[in-house]
C-alpha cells in the first residue's frame, strides 16, 4: 500500500469525518474539514506553479495553516521545507540556498523575513503570505485535479526536509520520505498505545519531529486529536493541557525541570494526562510521577533515524535505560568508535530499519555528510550507548561532545552528571575552552535552583569528591538560563563562542590569589 499523509487523511476523513483532528485556540478542525482545506490549498499551490519535486519553504508559526500547507505540499508531490522564523538572517539565507525553493509561504508576521531570506536567490522565488492564500481559497472556485489521488506515487521519494538542531555545529537538512512521515506516526501510536480517544498536546514547533511526525502524524494514525501549542511556557503549560483536554504530552530538554521547580499546587493533578514521553529522563522521575500523577516514558530517536527505542508502556521499564529496541528497527553498537575511558560494551549507536523508509533518505544536497552517516543502510548516530541482552539501550552521551584535556578525551555528558549531582544545581552544560597548556580545559556553565547561592569553589570541591580530578571544571560560570534551540536543546556552540567571560570563575586564579 502506498503510504502518504494526504492519503491517510483521506482514509481518516472517510472513517471518522466528524472526529477532531486539530485542536487550536480558535476552535477544532475535523478530519473531513481538514481534508477539504488541504485540497483547496493544494489547488492554490498548483495555481502558483508549484509542481512535483519543487521545494517550498515555510516560515509559519504553529497552527492549522501550517499543517494544511504541509499536507497540501505532500499531496501535489512537492518538497515541504519548514524553517524556524527566529533563525538569524545568515542562517536563514544559508538554508534557503540549500533548499532552493520555488516559493516561500510565510505568515504575515514573517513576510519581511521571507523577503530578506530569498533576496540572494533571484526573482524565480515567490514569497506568498498565508493570509493571501486563505483569502484566495475562500473566494476562488479553483478545484484540484482528482488524478492526484489516483496517480502512481513513489512513497520513498523525499517529501519533507527537517533540519537538524545544529546544537554543536551547522545544521543539515534530513530528507524524509512520505513513508517515513506515515510510519513514524504509526509506530509512535503503537508503542504509546494511542487511540482515537487521545488528545496529543505538543508545545514544540512543527519544524521538529516531536510536533510533526510524533504528534500530527501519530494523531492521524490513531484518528486521535493533535493539539499544537505555539511555544512552551512554564506559566501557561498546565492551563493549555487543561484547555485542550490533553491525555498525552511530550517533554524535551529542560521542560520537565522547569515544570518540576515551580511551586507545588493543589491543581498539580487537575488534568486528564495518562502518559508523558520524551528525553531526558530526570533522576527525580518517581517524585515527578507522584506529584503530578503522570507516568513518564522515555524514548530514543533522532530525525535522521526515526525513533527505534521506546520504554515499555505498562511494565518492564528499567530506570537509567532509554528503553527497548522495537521490532521494526535494528540497533547495534560499534565499539570501535568510542571515547578513551569508556567501559567495555559502549560505542557508537547505529540504527537501521527492518523495512524501507524508516530512516532518512539522505542529507539533502550534502553527499559528503550523507556518505559519512549512512553506511550500508545503517545510520551512524554520533551517539554513544550500550545494549543489554534484553535489547534495552543505555545512552552515554555524544561521541563528538567531548573535551580534549591533556591528551585525554573527557565526556561532557559525564562532567554534566557530576556537576548536576550537587543539590543546588538545576542544570549545567560542560564545554571545552582553549587552555594555556594547549588543547582544552573544562568549563561548566551552571544554572542554580531558585534563590540558591553557591560559591564556585564549593562546586569544584563537590566535583572532586564525586569524580576524577580531570572532570572537575577549572572554569565555572553561573547564568540564569542556558541558550537553547526552540526544541529546548542547549546550544553549546554559542557557549563555546562566548568562552571565558569576565564573570567566569577560574580555579587556577583562585589558587594564586
Amino acid at each position: 500500500m502506498t503510504l502518504t499523509l494526504p492519503r491517510e487523511l483521506r482514509r481518516a476523513a472517510f472513517d471518522a469525518p466528524e472526529a477532531v483532528f486539530l485542536r487550536t485556540p480558535d476552535g477544532d478542525i475535523t478530519y473531513a474539514g481538514c481534508l477539504g482545506r488541504v485540497q483547496s490549498r493544494a489547488a492554490s499551490l498548483v495555481g502558483l506553479g508549484v509542481g512535483r519535486e519543487d521545494a517550498v519553504a515555510l516560515l509559519m508559526d504553529n497552527g492549522p495553516e501550517q499543517v494544511v500547507t504541509w499536507l497540501a505540499l505532500n499531496l501535489v508531490g512537492a518538497i515541504h521545507a519548514p524553517l524556524d522564523p527566529a533563525l538569524a538572517e545568515a542562517h536563514l539565507a544559508r538554508a534557503a540556498a540549500l533548499v532552493r525553493p520555488v516559493a516561500v509561504i510565510a505568515d504575515d508576521a514573517h513576510l519581511e523575513t521571507a523577503k530578506s531570506m530569498v533576496a540572494g536567490l533571484g526573482s524565480a522565488t515567490q514569497v506568498v503570505g498565508t493570509a493571501t492564500l486563505v483569502a484566495q481559497e475562500r473566494s476562488s472556485e479553483m478545484t484540484l485535479d482528482p488524478s492526484v489521488w489516483t496517480s502512481d506515487v513513489d512513497d520513498l521519494r523525499t517529501a519533507t526536509l527537517l533540519f537538524t538542531s545544529g546544537t554543536t555545529g551547522r545544521s543539515k537538512a534530513c530528507a524524509l520520505s512520505d513513508r517515513y512521515l506515515v510510519r513514524a506516526g504509526q509506530l509512535h501510536a503503537k508503542y504509546l498505545g494511542i487511540t482515537d480517544q487521545d488528545v496529543l498536546y505538543c508545545p514544540f514547533p512543527l519544524f521538529h519531529i516531536d510536533a510533526a511526525t510524533l504528534t500530527v502524524s501519530a494523531a492521524l494514525a490513531a484518528r486521535a486529536t493533535a493539539a499544537l501549542g505555539t511555544r512552551f511556557s512554564a506559566s501557561g503549560f498546565w492551563a493549555e493541557v487543561r484547555r485542550t483536554e490533553a491525555t498525552v504530552f511530550d517533554f524535551m530538554g529542560a521542560t520537565l525541570t522547569i515544570l518540576w521547580k515551580r511551586e507545588p499546587s493543589e491543581s498539580d493533578r487537575d488534568h486528564r494526562v495518562r502518559v508523558a514521553w520524551g528525553v531526558p529522563m530526570p533522576d527525580w522521575q518517581g517524585a515527578f510521577e507522584e506529584r503530578f500523577g503522570i507516568p513518564l516514558r522515555q524514548v530514543y530517536g533522532l530525525t535522521d533515524a526515526g525513533v527505534p527505542v521506546y520504554d515499555p508502556l505498562h511494565d518492564g521499564q528499567r530506570r537509567g535505560r532509554a528503553g527497548r529496541v522495537i521490532d521494526e528497527y535494528e540497533v547495534r553498537i560499534d565499539s570501535t568508535r568510542r571515547r578513551a575511558g569508556d567501559p567495555e560494551g559502549v560505542g557508537e549507536i547505529l540504527v537501521r530499519g527492518r523495512e524501507p523508509g524508516l530512516v532518512m533518505n539522505e542529507y539533502f544536497r550534502d553527499p559528503v555528510a550523507t556518505e559519512r552517516t549512512l553506511v550500508d543502510g545503517w545510520v551512524r548516530t554520533g551517539d554513544l550507548g550500550s545494549l543489554d541482552d534484553d535489547g534495552f539501550l543505555t545512552f552515554h552521551g555524544r561521541l563528538s561532545d567531548s573535551i580534549r584535556r591533556r591528551g585525554e578525551n573527557l565526556s561532557a555528558f559525564e562532567v554534566e552528571e557530576i556537576v548536576t549531582s550537587h543539590p543546588l544545581v538545576l542544570e549545567a552544560a560542560a564545554i571545552g575552552v582553549p587552555s594555556d597548556l594547549t588543547e582544552e580545559d573544562v568549563m561548566a556553565v551552571v544554572v542554580l535552583r531558585d534563590d540558591a547561592r553557591l560559591h564556585p569553589e564549593e562546586l569544584r570541591r563537590h566535583c572532586l569528591e564525586q569524580g576524577p580530578a580531570s572532570m572537575a571544571p577549572r572554569y565555572v560560570r553561573f547564568v540564569r538560563s542556558l541558550p537553547r534551540t526552540p526544541t529546548e536543546k542547549v546550544e553549546k556552540h554559542r557557549l563555546r563562542e562566548e568562552g571565558v567571560t569576565f564573570d567566569t570563575w577560574d580555579a587556577e586564579q583562585a589558587v594564586e590569589a
